[in-house]
């Protein structure tokens, strides 16, 4: 099962659009697993564990494990989520973006060194930057469009014909890029009438969904504006309000909890959409 048919599977037959973060951050972990020597991958697997049957997919943030020299951990954890949630894709968040020989090398970190289902991009190279990750057209490949972060709109929302930048990337990537139906964009929850723009554009592309949470995104206007015609079509990320909703020994029972009462929010206001 390639990455997109494991996504739409996973929103139909698990009912979540709910896509858990794992950006690790050892001075917010609980007692419990600060002293262990092996702490990232033990607070990680924890909340995995805890959340997997509520998430559509799994979003480990590379930087937060090469910053801390656990790139085992992260091999390691991917390997479980595959192997105890082989359901659950797994996205890379990478934000690779190179040309010729270099491109192809981070095409070997995401899907051979980390076993990673999709991987997250920055389009601004252009194609030939992508392509060979097009062209693993089991692997998903998701380019930012429209970011959360409020700086996003120093370039995205530049003029270009008439129309912002941001929408002309959403633009030739639905029609000229997508041609093995492998992929999706990154469109934030801190901007629901940009990101309604983008589902008008892309039809019903996937479209990952940070800024929920801590960034104050607002659930029921990323589902009104970014929903596709099914009433699915997202992957609304959460970390920090997931992965830290507990600080006690109960930490992953706490993380679980948040991350059903977001699925629960999610699917009254996508039963509306």
């Amino acid at each position: 099962m390639n990455f997109m048919q494991a996504l739409r599977t996973r929103w139909s037959e698990a009912d979540t659009m709910v896509c858990v973060g794992l950006d690790p951050d050892p001075s917010r972990f609980p007692a419990v697993v600060r002293d262990d020597p092996d702490s990232v991958f033990a607070f990680c697997r924890a909340i995995v564990d805890a959340t997997a049957d509520l998430a559509c997919a799994f979003k480990p943030q590379i930087a937060h494990f090469a910053a801390l020299c656990a790139e085992d951990a992260l091999e390691r954890l991917i390997a479980h989520i595959h192997d105890a949630h082989p359901d659950v894709p797994v996205i890379l968040d990478a934000k690779r973006g190179d040309i010729g020989s270099t491109a192809q090398r981070y095409v070997i970190e995401a899907f051979d060194r980390y076993d990673a289902d999709a991987v997250t991009l920055n389009p601004y190279l252009g194609r030939d930057s992508i392509q060979p990750f097009l062209d693993r057209a089991d692997k998903g490949v998701i380019l930012l469009c429209r970011t959360s972060n409020p700086g996003g709109a120093d370039f995205q929302n530049l003029d270009c014909g008439g129309r912002p930048l941001y929408q002309r990337v959403a633009e030739t990537i639905a029609r000229d890029w997508n041609e093995h139906g492998n992929c999706a964009l990154v469109t934030g929850a801190t901007f629901p009438e940009e990101l309604g723009q983008v589902r008008r554009i892309v039809g019903d592309m996937p479209l990952l969904v940070p800024g929920i949470g801590a960034q104050g995104g607002d659930v029921e206007a990323v589902l009104r504006e970014g929903a596709d015609a099914s009433g699915a079509g997202l992957m609304i990320s959460s970390s920090r309000a997931i992965l830290y909703a507990g600080s006690d020994d109960d930490y992953a029972q706490a993380a679980r909890a948040a991350a059903n009462q977001l699925r629960d929010q999610i699917n009254t206001y996508r039963s509306k959409a």
